[in-house]
């Protein structure tokens, strides 16, 4: 069991990674060499335990919460979770990395609601994200809009990236 979960955890971090579209270098390289490639490798194929204080500094440096960078445990087994796939009824693309930078009244509450949708995927990529139709029509009801307000609002921002059928 002790090292099927350190394999699952290595696979989780390099998930992440992955997510991010790093490599090993690159995140040695951004990390100021706090973080070796070939530790870092190791903790990924799960040959080396990470401690918490480093799996901590690990989850700051992705951006990420902790507990995302480790496998669910559901009635004694270990699951991956996976991000969910894109849907392919996702209606509008989110550009992420603008969004932090809109400053409108909306701002504050789609990135609450985005950042929940990426806690519920998995998906800490950071620079886009697919919002489906439910979550459209949701954020439309907030806003009091219709989910077609909703994305000339989005596009008014500069924040939707292209609309998806």
């Amino acid at each position: 069991m002790d090292t099927t979960y350190a394999r699952r955890v290595g696979e989780r971090l390099r998930a992440i990674r992955l997510q991010k579209g790093l490599s090993l270098h690159e995140v040695e390289s951004a990390s100021g060499k706090e973080f070796k490639a070939s530790v870092l490798g190791a903790y990924e194929r799960g040959e080396r335990s990470i401690s918490v204080p480093r799996l901590q500094r690990l989850a700051q440096f992705y951006e990420v919460p902790v507990d995302q960078l480790l496998p669910k445990i559901d009635s004694g087994t270990i699951s991956l979770e996976e991000p969910a796939s894109v849907n392919s009824n996702a209606s509008v693309c989110i550009d992420l990395q603008r969004l932090r930078q809109v400053e409108a009244p909306e701002a504050d509450v789609l990135n609450r609601y985005l950042s929940m949708i990426q806690m519920a995927r998995g998906d800490f990529n950071g620079k886009m994200l697919s919002v489906r139709a439910d979550d459209v029509r949701a954020l439309a009801a907030v806003f009091e809009l219709t989910p077609e307000g909703l994305a000339t609002r989005l596009d008014d921002l500069g924040i939707r990236a292209s609309a998806v059928a």
